[in-house]
């Protein structure tokens, strides 16, 4: 006989205030096999792969774009100019408000995924199992989950509620920033090292994933000494590894392999469908297109790749009007833009809106330029090259020897944009290096200092909470 399970994954009052609709109310409703059929463990192993599955949503696939890189000047909306995208015209002009839906659903979509993901640790926690050693793995990934959904939260709004304090006030940036490092401190002694996983588990949480996005939140506060220490641990681990061909990186061969250290999984053994028209959205648009073409590398990053003669790295991310991919595909030359976002391609699925494309979230590469950031500001500039120029010899590009630190910082900054283009970073490394103003404004973007270093808080939260105080300037 089969148990019913019934998990509300938010507490009623927090519903109350973290929803303007009915649709935010998540019932989630699990039929599992009893103890003889399936084992002790089958309810909280779903629970927590449940809150993998929050990453599939096609939040992902818009929203996440236009706060991420349509906003930056890596990116412009795309698609027909006639085509808003609801509000991707205005996240491409910085013209944004506190009513756009783009920002809306990312804030949604992350506090959902932090609801779900405390309330599996909390089920795990009580549930009756012997495999000590798992229930703490699976607390592990959850903690892990909950620390990168903050993160995300606080580089775009600052203070924020912390969902277990008070769902109303909002906590300084400091206290979150430290609630994420104490997540991800007790998440990495419970975490296997990648290589311990089973095929079976290909894409859960790794110790060199929750220590390498901790190095990054510590990179983020400028806590230079501990980013390159936690950077160090992961690139001594013999974990990981550059791909030899960066091209491959963005290909299924690449996906989980050698140089991934997470992924959001667009499908597998373990999330039950893709990232909702991740690649589609992205597609090229028009004649022989397969997509709606939003997105669209902008000539700036094209010009940036081009001054640098990096062609390596500029071929694997942009895919250019009337070229042959590597898959034998031809885009027409008549299509809508002139480029479209190669890192999204998925060449089994284009055009279908339950693709198989992976999300890279950490790459090996970011860990190794995480490193030569902070050794460079802790006038380590020596030292900062051996990675710096590991990066860069992975794309046949010659060695940087300039130990100044104001020069290497430049360069630094700028292979994070080479190397990442596309991969959500662009617009908060601008803000976090105070690039932002003069990066923009040279755009021809109308930033405002002290208002666009934060995304409003959503108009519809300020409804339901309106205690809650605004973002400056909004």
């Amino acid at each position: 006989m089969k148990a019913k399970l019934k998990l509300i994954v938010f507490a009623l009052l927090f519903v109350a205030f973290f929803t303007g609709c009915d649709d935010f109310v998540e019932e989630v409703e699990v039929v599992a096999p009893t103890a003889e059929e399936s084992g002790e463990v089958f309810e909280p192993i779903q629970f927590v792969t449940g809150v993998y599955g929050r990453h599939t949503d096609f939040a992902y696939a818009f929203s996440f774009l236009g706060i991420t890189e349509m906003i930056s000047d890596n990116a412009d909306k795309g698609s027909a100019p006639t085509d808003t995208g609801a509000d991707k015209n205005l996240l491409d002009g910085l013209t944004h408000t506190t009513s756009s839906p783009s920002i809306r659903a990312m804030w949604t979509q992350w506090y959902k995924t932090i609801g779900r993901a405390t309330q599996a640790i909390e089920y795990t926690e009580t549930f009756e199992m012997t495999n000590e050693e798992l229930r703490e793995r699976l607390i592990g990934e959850c903690k892990f989950l909950r620390a990168l959904n903050y993160f995300w939260l606080v580089r775009s709004f600052g203070d924020i509620p912390l969902q277990h304090i008070d769902i109303i006030n909002r906590a300084p940036t400091s206290d979150v920033y430290a609630y994420i490092e104490q997540n991800l401190l007790e998440a990495i002694p419970a975490l296997p090292f990648k290589s311990e996983y089973t095929a079976s588990d290909l894409g859960r949480v790794t110790k060199g994933a929750a220590q390498s996005l901790l190095a990054k939140v510590y990179l983020y506060q400028k806590k230079w000494q501990e980013s390159a220490d936690m950077a160090n641990t992961v690139i001594t681990s013999g974990e990981y590894d550059l791909e030899p061909d960066y091209a491959e990186v963005w290909r299924v061969s690449g996906e989980n392999g050698l140089e991934s250290v997470f992924e959001l999984q667009g499908r597998g053994e373990i999330v039950a469908h893709g990232i909702q028209q991740y690649s589609t959205t992205q597609g090229a648009r028009g004649p022989s297109g397969w997509g709606w073409g939003f997105n669209t590398p902008s000539e700036d990053l094209l010009n940036a790749f081009n001054v640098e003669g990096d062609d390596i790295r500029r071929d694997a991310t942009i895919i250019f009007a009337g070229e042959t991919l590597f898959d034998g595909r031809v885009i027409d030359a008549g299509v809508e833009n002139p480029r479209y976002n190669e890192k999204a391609y998925s060449s089994a699925n284009a055009g279908q809106g339950d693709g198989d494309k992976n999300i890279r979230i950490i790459r090996f590469a970011e860990v190794l330029l995480i490193r030569a950031e902070a050794l460079n500001e802790l006038n380590l500039s020596s030292d900062a090259l051996t990675h710096l120029n590991r990066v860069r010899n992975r794309v046949n590009l010659e060695n940087i020897t300039t130990t100044n630190q104001s020069e290497l910082r430049q360069i630094i900054w700028n292979e994070r944009r080479l190397e990442l283009a596309m991969e959500h970073d662009r617009w908060f490394d601008l803000l976090r290096t105070g690039q932002a103003p003069a990066v923009m404004i040279a755009h021809g973007k109308p930033f405002e200092t002290g208002k666009h270093e934060l995304f409003p808080i959503p108009n519809d939260q300020l409804i339901q909470t309106p205690k809650m105080m605004q973002n400056p300037g909004w």
